[in-house]
């Protein structure tokens, strides 16, 4: 089992920035693609980006050019800055791991809240 766990979310205006962390409890973080979802209330979950093992990001693109996903693989951590937030992008924040072939796993969620 894989445990993650994620950190730093809260509340903004619109405009601020947020990082959310979120930490592994396994060292196999090294070589899983990590994710960020998110939901909206009354919306399905919908993915924020991913990065793989060697550190390759993809957004969607309603994030491009605000939002930053990074990793420490010493830390078994990843990072999802988020610039210019808006209104929208309120939500509940997950975590993924996904092993190469294998399963994925899902944090708990952390919710940020963007006011206009």
């Amino acid at each position: 089992q894989v445990q993650l766990v994620e950190s730093g979310g809260g509340s903004v205006q619109a405009g601020e920035s947020l990082r959310l962390s979120c930490t592994a409890s396994r060292s196999m973080f090294r070589i899983a693609v990590m994710g960020w979802y998110r939901q909206a209330p009354d919306k399905q979950r919908e993915m924020v980006g991913t990065i793989a093992s060697d550190g390759t990001p993809m957004y969607t693109d309603s994030v491009k050019g605000r939002f930053t996903i990074s990793r420490d693989n010493a830390k078994n951590t990843m990072y999802l800055q988020m610039n210019s937030l808006k209104p929208e992008d309120t939500g509940a924040y997950y975590c993924t791991l996904q092993i190469p072939n294998s399963r994925t796993f899902w944090g708990q969620g952390i919710q940020v809240t963007v006011s206009s």
